[in-house]
This record gives structure tokens, sequence and C-alpha cells, in this order.
């Protein structure tokens, strides 16, 4: 039986479950219908959202602004590793977190665990601004210059030596934008599916750019290798932006806390698929530089924006149209584990009350955060129509350092506050340490060196979350005609309210 309260469409029932092939659907007799997330994620479809997710566009874009920063090819494998280990040391610092508070959303949920006690006004205040920030800049900033990549990639091969217009990328960008967000409507196994073929074909494209550049040096072609620390920037606010570069080819590594409600067995499976994906990425990285610097040198990359499509000329010739093939993949991958984990976020954060109450609904037979999915793919699209990949990457790593490191210092207070907190995994004091030291690094030196106008937009936009937290979070003005657009986006997307609001116990 439908009822409408307060502008929302409910469905009540006697406890009956539906089911189908995908999810199971459990009706409360508590005056309305709850409609919950699945355990769908294991170890393998975990481990491949964190790998697929990293191993996307990075590695393709990101070693021409690493080799800018470092300034000689020895440094900037040190830089790549160096970066492999900060990914790895935030994700232990998350894995205790996800272990010790088992809720989805990542960042959010553990901001609102630790802080949101502490005072009645600002305890929220963390939250609400990683909220604010992370559905409207990070995460669609993210999974857009994914996307973007993508756009590329699928274009440039048709305009040869030429490059291919910026407005032929953009189309090509919404149109996987369309498709990459209907898959993560339709179905969680279906999006789970595809990220793991898609890691899998990634994977080859890695083999294959590593064992090719053994090859080369096997055959003597070590000239560019052997050039070592020559020419090394010896400015740390050099390394700083080389490390934004790679630290961009590694993000995604916190995507599996962002679906913790729909992992199977996290205590076991969170840390386990962590420790199998970075290390797995970092060690990939390293071997597909080192496969580049075989045949391409430090002055060629540099004039370079597809670093494997110039490596795909010079080593396998006329079958070098197969690099942007698995490269359009690698980031369609990538551009799908960070839509499945981004929509998580505004879904926990809607469900919290930082949001629109409509994007935490779940669509009632696919049980898919459909709200919450289209409303970041609009955001990435917004983002997609002004900006390029350089200002896009520039400020997301800007942003999402803020909150790393201020994550990183919820678990050092969390620590003090809740000492006997069951803690299934717990990381030694000193890694979430380095990251608050890193994240201030990070943050403070490409201010120094490089300030953008990009850096300030973020602050103001900050500073505009605060406008919008005490009217209506706080003090809860209501806002009477979203009732009317709640009701007419339920009924069009068949989504209903989720079974459980997440409480802090």
């Amino acid at each position: 039986m439908a009822t409408e309260h307060d502008g929302i469409v409910t469905t009540e029932d006697d406890g009956m479950m539906t089911t189908n092939d995908d999810v199971s659907v459990t009706y409360e007799s508590d005056g309305g219908q709850g409609v919950r997330l699945q355990r769908n994620v294991g170890l393998v479809s975990g481990t491949a959202l964190i790998v697929g997710t990293m191993i996307g566009s990075g590695i393709f874009v990101s070693p021409k602004g690493v080799l800018v920063g470092a300034g000689s090819v020895a440094m900037s494998l040190v830089i790549w590793g160096a970066c492999g280990i900060l990914a790895m040391f935030g994700a232990l610092v998350y894995a205790e977190l996800g272990t010790a508070i088992p809720k989805s959303g990542g960042e959010h949920a553990y901001l609102m665990y630790v802080f949101g006690p502490m005072h009645k006004v600002w305890g929220p205040v963390p939250t609400f601004l990683f909220d604010w920030l992370g559905v409207f800049i990070i995460r669609p900033a993210q999974f857009a210059v994914m996307a973007l990549s993508l756009g590329t990639y699928a274009t440039q091969p048709f305009y040869g030596q030429c490059e291919a217009p910026l407005s032929t990328k953009k189309i090509a960008t919404m149109l996987a934008l369309i498709v990459i967000t209907f898959i993560n409507c339709w179905s969680v196994k279906a999006a789970t599916k595809v990220q793991t073929f898609l890691t899998a074909s990634k994977l080859l494209v890695i083999v294959i750019i590593t064992v090719g550049g053994i090859y080369m040096m096997a055959a003597g072609s070590v000239a560019y290798i052997s050039e070592g620390f020559e020419d090394t920037k010896e400015n740390p606010t050099y390394w700083a932006m080389a490390f934004y570069n790679g630290l961009w080819a590694y993000d995604g590594w916190n995507n599996l806390n962002f679906v913790t409600e729909e992992l199977k067995n996290v205590k076991r499976n969170l840390p386990l698929a962590i420790l199998i994906g970075i290390p797995l990425t970092t060690i990939c990285y390293l071997l597909v530089n080192i496969g580049y610097f075989s045949v391409i040198s430090k002055e060629e990359m540099l004039l370079s924006e597809a670093v494997a499509m110039m490596w795909g000329r010079k080593v396998i010739g006329v079958m070098s149209w197969i690099i942007p093939i698995f490269v359009v993949m690698s980031c369609f991958g990538s551009s799908n584990g960070s839509l499945f984990a981004s929509g998580r976020l505004s879904y926990a954060a809607a469900r919290e009350g930082h949001l629109v109450q409509v994007l935490s609904f779940i669509d009632v037979k696919r049980c898919t955060p459909v709200p919450s999915l289209i409303f970041t793919a609009i955001m990435a699209a917004i983002l997609i129509l002004p900006a390029d990949l350089s200002s896009l990457i520039g400020v997301f790593g800007f942003t999402a350092w803020i909150f790393y490191g201020l994550t990183a210092v919820a678990l050092l207070v969390l620590r003090r506050t809740e000492p006997d907190l069951p803690r299934p995994y717990k990381v030694p004091i000193v890694i979430p340490i380095i990251v608050v030291l890193a994240s201030l690094y990070l943050i403070i030196m490409p201010i120094a060196q490089e300030p953008q106008i990009g850096f300030l937009y973020v602050l103001l936009f900050i500073a505009s979350g605060l406008c919008v937290y005490f009217p209506f979070v706080y003090y809860k003005v209501h806002i009477h005609w979203m009732d009317t657009v709640t009701k007419y986006i339920q009924i069009f997307l068949q989504v209903v309210p989720p079974a459980v609001q997440e409480k802090r116990s």
C-alpha cells in the first residue's frame, strides 16, 4: 500500500520480502518501507575496485607532471614509489577506521563519529564541510578527470599526430558519463562485474608496456634510464607538484571505504583488499615508468600528454593502435569505480541530513542509490564543460588532501577518546602522524611555489559551506517546495527512503 507523508512516498506491508536476481527488499511494518544496500562486494571485487580505480588515467597522463617536478629519471621513480608508500599509509589509516566504524561514506562516516559528539553546534561542521566539498568538488572532479581522460584517448587516434579538438573530447566524455551512470544505476552486480573485467584488461596493457620495456632494455636501449639522478631538482616545492601528479595516479585507495555497508566480511576483506591492491598498483606503476624510459627521453616525455601512445609508436609500430583501446578501457574502469564509490558519499551525506533527503533514497527494485549517482554524474558534467585536465587535477589534489589529513587527525583523536573501541585492525600510531604531516606539506608547498586562483575558489567554497550549514542543517530550515520535488523524483525514479537511518551507536 502506498502512502504519502511530507512529500515522501512510501509503501507499507507486513514484513514481506521480495527478491530478484540482484537484491532483496525488506518491507518494514513500522510505518514505512525499508530498503537496504546489499552486501554484494567480496574480496576479489573489493580489490578490483581499489586497483581498478587507481589504475586508470593517471599512469597514462601523470608521468610528464612527475618528471617536471622531479627533474630526473631516477628521482621521478623515487617519487612514484614514495607516492605508493603514502597511499598505503593513508589506506591503512582508513582500514582501521573502516573496521572500527563499519559504515558507508568513507570520511563522512569517520568525521561524524569522531567529531560529531564533541560539540552540539561545531561538532558536525568538519563532516558537513567534507560533504559540501566532496559532493560538489572532490568526487565529481575525480570522476570528471577520469572520464575526460577517457574522452581524450578515445578521440585522439582519429586525428593522428594532431591534437583532437577539445569539443570532440568533451562530447565523447559526456557519452561515457551517460553509459557509466546507467550501469551503476542498473545493478550493483553489473557495476562490480564491469569493474572486475576492466581491471583485468588494464593489467594487460600494464604487462604489454612492462614486457616491451624490458625487451628494449635487454636489446641495449638503456641510454635514457641510465641518466639516473642527472638534473634532479633540489627545491622541495617542485617535489610537491610532482607528488600531486603521482598521487593523482594513486587516488582511489580509499574508495572501498565508501561502500563498507556493501562489503562482505568487512573486518577481514577491507584491510586485506588494501594490502593486496596498493602494493600491486605500486609495482605496476614503477614497471610501466621503467618501460616508458626505455625508449622515451626526458625531453620527449615533457612534450607529450599521451606518453603511452608515444611508447606504442616506438615499440610496437603498426600495432600501436591497441594502446589507446586498452587505455580507454582502463579509464572506463576507473571512472566506473569512481562513480560507484562517489554515489555512496552523496547517499551517506543525505542520510545524515547534510544534503536534500532525496539523495539518500534507493531504487525499490535494484537497491542502488540512483538519485545520488545521477547527481554525482551531473556535477561531473558541469565541471567538465569549462575545465581541462590540468586544472581539474590541481583543484582535486589540493582539496582532497585537506580531508585526507583531517581524517588521519580523526584517527588520532579516536585513539584518545575511545581507547577501548573494538579495532579488528590497528595501524601503528606513527603512520597516521606521517599522513597528517604529508598532507600539510602537500597543502602548503604548492601554494608557496605557484599560487592558483583555483585554490582561492576552494577556500571561498569552504567558507560558503558555513552559510549553508547553520540555516539548513543546524537550524533545519525547511523549504516546502522541496517536498513536491522529492515526491515527483520518487515517482519518476521509483526510489524510497533507506530502511535504517545512519545513527551513531
